[in-house]
């Protein structure tokens, strides 16, 4: 016993050098091998968070993108089918004034004739003069009116079929735009099934089982990461 300690301290300090824990080696690399699962766990879980938000922000762009080509196509709809009404009512129009003029003609009355000619409307009288010019009278072959020519147009009528092809255009492009959406949200879906492995791993203190959701989860994270790659980047 040290000179100058009491019996007392001395107790104590025998009780202290005898309690005082002993950390053997294997705990020391039990506790590194536990803290580089933890940094792995955060490390896979960062990765998945940011792809998780690309993922999410890409599905609702082309989501969004969808809807306008879709809205669009049905406005093109609409404007075509108002270009071919009027092109149905100025057909209505060209075959009245034909009529008239057919009438004028079975009387044999020229005057007549000339004020129903003077009815017809400019692109209607091209189409007119090289029926006319096909000698409809004797030849039987003759088409059986102006309008079968193939100098007939109707301006509102191409219109009607320019603006049809650009709606089916633009229905195509809104179905292609929520495919790669849908697209999207399964790839979200798949990472989010990542974050829920890494969530309840940390919740087990057997290590096998943690890496083997660890490794599942990277697994997933890959397949994720292939599928996004191989998706168009955002709409412009």
């Amino acid at each position: 016993m040290p000179e100058g300690l009491s019996p007392i301290e001395a107790g104590k300090q025998l009780h202290e050098h005898t309690t005082e824990p002993h950390q053997p080696a294997a705990f020391t690399g039990a506790t590194r091998h536990s803290r580089a699962v933890q940094i792995g766990e955060a490390l896979l879980l960062s990765l998945v968070t940011i792809a998780a938000a690309w993922s999410g922000y890409a599905a609702a762009k082309w989501g969004t993108e969808s809807r306008i080509e879709i809205a669009q196509a049905a406005t093109l709809r609409n404007l075509a089918t108002r270009a071919d009404l009027s092109a149905l009512s100025t057909r209505n129009f060209d075959s009245s004034t034909f009529n008239a003029w057919f009438t004028a003609y079975t009387l044999n009355s020229p005057q007549k004739q000339g004020i129903a000619e003077r009815r017809f409307r400019p692109e209607f009288k091209v189409a007119f003069d090289a029926w006319m010019a096909t000698d409809p009278v004797r030849n039987p072959r003759a088409p059986p009116g102006p309008t079968y020519m193939p100098q007939y147009r109707l301006a509102d009528q191409v219109k009607a079929d320019a603006l049809d092809r650009e709606a089916v255009a633009a229905s195509a492009a809104g179905h292609h735009s929520g495919v790669v959406g849908d697209d999207y949200i399964r790839i979200t879906v798949f990472l989010a099934a990542v974050l829920f492995l890494i969530g309840i791993g940390s919740t087990f203190k057997p290590h096998t089982i943690r890496h083997a959701l660890i490794t599942i989860g990277s697994l997933l994270l890959i397949l994720a990461t292939v599928l996004m790659l191989q998706q168009p980047g955002l709409p412009s």
